[in-house]
């Protein structure tokens, strides 16, 4: 029972990468200076989108250039974030994050091509991990075959990955991960899939591979942005014999008595901008609510379900260093609980600080994001090393 010995990684979402230029750019200006800075390896958890992709697969010596900027660079890649299909960066994201879904062969055909240049880019003896969309958004139409259609693609996948492993004997995992208002959202529909996932894999003669090739990245500000019991929620995959293949390190907004903090309020409303989707859950005396996005009128005039709940909490990625920012709190407790709990596994999930906000945080946030990296990442490895 123990963390990850690999080196700590950080998610490369942060920087634009549509192309093999812009990556190489993003790991030279940002992840090569963060680790020499800290003075520590690092991971790099390449975020590499479709186009990126199409382009090494439409030119082997692009695999090349990505591979020796790693080498010259010191750097080591065991994750990809494969979540992001398109331009992470483009001026809306919102919902189209979670485009194409698990029902499309588009996410297969990406996925499969992410896992073979991570076969490919990862150490000598080390597993690998994709994370990627929780099937798909619950605001967006989807048909009665819409889980089926999944679960066919999520068990082709399985069978892509074992492949991989005859092949190259590199063991793959994906990491299916949970998010607010997607169609896997709190941890006990994730565990109702996985058993249909499982039921299904078992009258196929697949359900091994199944089980050693799939599984979830338990992003920490996802479930305690729900109000879930973190540590709960981890025993409760686990006992569902569901694997954690992936841990992202993160942190979201609270706020604590909204109704009777309008300063608080009115710094929230700072956090407002037009990229990312910031769902939004309050804590009532009826359990929990939500709405889809946070915006400056809900900031201002909030509803009376929303103005009398104890505390609200936002989907917004926020430095995993801060337990506060001004007149707002962070849920980095859950961060220390979920730690903690991940400790007394069996064995280690690959873990990943993945603050993508960086580009978007309010102005008041004036720090470089190298600097804020190196932030981050120290005082991720000195909780890893208290825990």
């Amino acid at each position: 029972m123990s963390l990850s010995t690999l080196p700590l990684s950080y998610c490369t979402n942060v920087h634009p990468g549509e192309s093999i230029s812009e990556v190489v750019h993003g790991l030279t200006e940002y992840t090569i200076p963060a680790q020499n800075q800290l003075g520590q390896k690092i991971a790099a958890g390449l975020w590499l989108p479709a186009s990126v992709i199409q382009e090494i697969q439409g030119s082997p010596g692009q695999f090349d250039r990505l591979n020796q900027t790693l080498i010259d660079g010191d750097l080591v890649c065991y994750t990809l974030n494969t979540f992001p299909y398109g331009n992470f960066h483009s001026e809306r994201v919102k919902e189209n994050v979670y485009i194409p879904d698990w029902s499309t062969p588009q996410r297969l055909e990406y996925t499969v091509g992410c896992a073979k240049v991570l076969s490919r880019l990862m150490p000598e003896g080390v597993e690998g991990s994709l994370s990627t969309v929780p099937l798909g958004f619950k605001g967006l139409s989807h048909d009665a075959a819409f889980l089926a259609n999944c679960i066919d693609q999520l068990l082709n996948v399985a069978a892509e990955l074992d492949e991989i492993h005859d092949d190259t004997g590199r063991v793959l995992r994906l990491a299916i991960e949970p998010e607010p208002l997607c169609v896997l959202e709190t941890t006990p529909e994730t565990i109702l899939f996985f058993k249909q996932l499982y039921e299904v894999a078992a009258s196929r003669n697949q359900l091994d591979i199944a089980k050693r090739h799939l599984g979830v990245c338990y992003d920490v500000c996802h479930q305690a942005v729900e109000f879930e019991d973190v540590a709960k929620s981890i025993r409760d995959l686990v006992e569902a014999e569901i694997r954690i293949n992936k841990v992202h390190i993160t942190c979201a907004i609270r706020l604590e008595s909204p109704g009777n903090r309008p300063e608080a309020r009115a710094q929230l409303a700072e956090f407002v901008e037009p990229r990312y989707l910031h769902q939004t859950f309050a804590r009532t005396s009826n359990g929990t609510t939500s709405i889809v996005d946070l915006t400056k009128e809900f900031c201002e005039n909030p509803s009376e379900e929303f103005s009398s709940a104890d505390e609200w909490r936002v989907h917004f990625h926020v430095p995993v260093n801060e337990e506060s920012i001004g007149e707002l709190q962070t849920t980095r407790d859950d961060l220390k609980r979920a730690i903690q709990t991940i400790a007394d596994l069996e064995y280690a999930p690959h873990l990943e600080v993945e603050t993508y906000t960086w580009n978007v945080l309010p102005s008041q946030k004036n720090i470089g994001v190298v600097d804020g990296l190196v932030q981050e990442l120290s005082a991720t490895h000195q909780l890893l090393a208290e825990t």
